[in-house]
């Protein structure tokens, strides 16, 4: 066998994981931390000259600046290309603009105020900022903890990821040489780290999670100490971002909720509610090719400016869409949950990252894994505590083969448990009805068996748009509409052969008071309490009075309403035929609809 061949001073073999660069003289390669020579300062230089090159032919020579606007600072300052996120021209301008103030979406609650009950009781739609930590469970460093003492107990070797903030580009580099960067009182560039997460060094003594963050998570819930996937680390980032870091908005990955705690320096966060409207916007804009060059607060109704100052803890809510500028040299810490409040957005947004085909470094680690740990958990509940119902709604969708089934869940059998139970339930206490949970498992029975039927000439597998529509139509919930001139009279999937469509079916008169503007027994993100939203749009309990049309409330009513599918993710016209081996994976997206928060707790 050849041997590999040798690069670099330290002449080793060429190693993925660490960042190289080329000499445009001798054409060899040489590790960057063996020349000095930073991933994020090599996109400076024009021409490389290695340490043996230089000393004929002289250092290496730096590319040209002619811009401020534009992430590559070569092209010519004509003034014929719009102004891109994160330069320097793009936050003089983001720090004059007028935006609407915080205040109109915020709520402010002490520490002890924020619990896990309430949230449930009254609902999880709107930002939190708490100011008196008292009572929130939060345990942090002083502020007199520096970038210094974090690189003490992470550790100077680490790897981190930074992002050049003019440039809006990832490079790594050592989380020495970025505390070396921090610590200088003139730096060339703009870098941010948000992305350390020290769960598994000897920081994480320091830092205690908020119970509401740590009681509500599926993660430190649900996830089994046996299981075959790794756990998911995602509750303990530390942030350090120096004076004009800029993150452009964004959907925290899985559709979390996030907390924020600013030890020192200032935030501020420009928040977006995640309507219908705004999230199908948010996907068109984040898909688009020039997604730099719009600034996507100039796209909604209404962007709310919130200033997060030293000593203040904020919690973000699923599915707001938000960006973040750091006014200060700034060390945050926060961290990252799914929970029961928001199911229905959670998968919204998980959705969208799949249509958007975003990489899996940036999705939340396992998502599909978890919510089969959380079935599984609701049916044992559901078979042990005969003092709770909870109804729990299965989604109506189809998701392609997944390898994220944990190997000791069996999902035809899990879902037919969950079936079993829930109609158990139902019956025993007389919360039967065709528009809700008994007419969603019949629809749900009914597409189980499709799926699973051996018949020979079984019809072609539905589309996911279809698989929604059929088992919405069957469950008395699909909203009525018009068909389009021309559209084709064939008979759909749901319909049994021979037999005509049915008429339209008349809209349930609760969907009919949600089609009106009136108040809706569920909130945004499928909440049902009498008490999640005021005639205001925002949570009763405060009775803050605020202005909001019902209009701009992001209330859903099926998920007919979602953003149009990304070219990239259509159906085929003719899919695969699904194997036994396939099903494994198909039925991932059956569970978790919610109508309540997921869960609905009723006491005998």
């Amino acid at each position: 066998m050849a041997a590999a061949p040798l690069y670099c001073v330290c002449r080793q073999p060429y190693d993925v994981s660490r960042f190289m660069i080329e000499c445009d003289i001798c054409k060899d390669w040489f590790h960057g931390s063996c020349v000095q020579v930073e991933e994020h300062h090599a996109v400076d230089i024009d021409v490389y000259h290695c340490p043996n090159c230089d000393v004929v032919h002289g250092p290496s020579l730096m590319k040209k600046r002619n811009n401020w606007h534009r992430h590559d600072y070569t092209e010519p300052d004509d003034g014929t290309k719009p102004v891109q996120a994160g330069t320097p021209v793009f936050i003089k301008e983001l720090q004059n603009r007028t935006f609407a103030s915080g205040e109109e979406i915020l709520m402010r609650m002490k520490g002890e105020q924020v619990t896990p009950r309430y949230l449930e009781r009254h609902g999880f739609s709107y930002p939190i900022a708490v100011t008196e930590m008292e009572g929130l469970g939060l345990k942090l460093p002083p502020t007199t903890f520096s970038v210094k003492d974090v690189e003490q107990y992470v550790g100077g070797d680490k790897i981190i990821d930074v992002i050049d903030v003019a440039r809006q580009a990832d490079s790594k580099m050592k989380l020495s040489e970025f505390v070396k960067y921090f610590c200088k009182p003139h730096r060339p560039k703009v870098l941010n780290l948000i992305s350390l997460e020290f769960s598994d060094t000897k920081m994480s003594e320091l830092v205690v999670v908020p119970d509401v963050a740590q009681k509500m998570s599926w993660v430190e819930n649900y996830w089994p100490d046996d299981s075959f996937f790794p756990k998911p680390f995602v509750q303990k980032y530390c942030l350090m971002g120096v004076k004009d870091s800029y993150t452009d908005f964004h959907i925290d990955f899985g559709g979390t909720s996030v907390w924020y705690h600013v030890l020192w320096g200032e935030k501020i966060f420009y928040l977006i509610k995640p309507t219908p409207a705004n999230l199908a916007l948010y996907e068109a804009w984040s898909s688009s090719p020039n997604q730099s060059e719009v600034f996507f607060g100039n796209k909604v109704d209404k962007c709310y400016k919130c200033v997060v100052p030293q000593g203040t803890t904020l919690l973000i809510p699923t599915g707001w869409i938000h960006a973040v500028l750091t006014s200060q040299d700034c060390m945050a810490f926060g961290g990252n949950f799914l929970h029961n409040l928001n199911i229905g957005m959670q998968l919204r947004c998980y959705e969208m990252e799949r249509r958007l085909k975003t990489p899996d470094l940036f999705k939340f680690p396992y998502f599909e894994a978890i919510c089969w740990y959380v079935a599984k958990n609701l049916l044992e509940t559901l078979k042990g505590e005969s003092h709770i119902i909870i109804c729990f709604y299965l989604l109506l969708s189809v998701t392609e083969p997944t390898s994220e089934v944990p190997d000791h869940i069996r999902p035809n059998h899990l879902i037919k448990e969950l079936t079993k139970e829930i109609r158990y339930l139902e019956v025993r206490t007389g919360l039967k009805d065709s528009s809700s949970v008994i007419g969603l498992v019949a629809a749900f029975v009914f597409y189980m068996s499709f799926l699973c039927a051996s018949c020979r000439e079984r019809p072609t597998s539905p589309s996911t748009e279809e698989a929604i529509q059929g088992m919405l139509s069957m469950a008395g919930l699909l909203c009525p509409s018009k068909p389009e001139k021309g559209a084709s009279s064939q008979e759909p999937w749901w319909s049994s052969p021979g037999q005509r469509s049915p008429p339209e079916p008349r809209e349930p008169a609760q969907h009919q008071r949600r089609l009106q503007g009136d108040k809706s027994p569920m909130d945004s993100q499928g909440n049902s309490s009498s008490e999640a939203w005021d005639n205001q749009g925002l949570p009763s309990p405060l009775n803050r009075c605020h202005n909001t049309s019902p209009e701009t409330d992001y209330q859903y009513c099926d998920p007919s309403m979602s953003p149009p599918l990304h070219p990239s993710k259509r159906h085929a016209p003719n899919p695969p035929p699904i194997s036994n081996q396939a099903t494994k994976g198909l039925e991932f997206f059956f569970f978790f609809y919610l109508i309540h928060s997921c869960f609905f707790y009723f006491t005998f």
